[in-house]
């Protein structure tokens, strides 16, 4: 895939009933903190801003880490645009909408 930027929204919803949801979602967020990539944790989803690869890796790490840690079952919902030949910025959909 190309170097360029995307935009992906991540939402985990932990189906495991041994512990809160959210101390899963909270690992989850911890990983992409971790990642170093442009983020907003959001009350639903959590948006990225990286390349492609960066993007999936991080996909791969909380989804490697939930497992690892034993949750039982979630589920991952997974966004992403793309443009082909130049960054997706997400400030660009989202700008003109946000107080100052």
């Amino acid at each position: 895939m190309h170097q360029h930027l995307i935009n992906a929204s991540i939402q985990i919803l932990p189906i495991a009933q041994d512990r809160h949801p959210y101390l899963w979602v909270d690992e989850a967020i911890d990983i992409i903190i971790k990642a170093d990539i442009k983020y907003e944790v959001g009350p639903f989803t959590t948006i990225l801003e990286g390349t492609y690869d960066k993007v999936m890796q991080v996909v791969n790490n909380i989804n490697n880490h939930l497992q690892k840690q034993n949750c039982s079952e979630w589920i991952m919902n997974v966004q992403i645009q793309i443009r082909a030949n130049e960054d997706m910025i997400g400030d660009e959909k989202t700008a003109k909408y946000k107080v100052e």
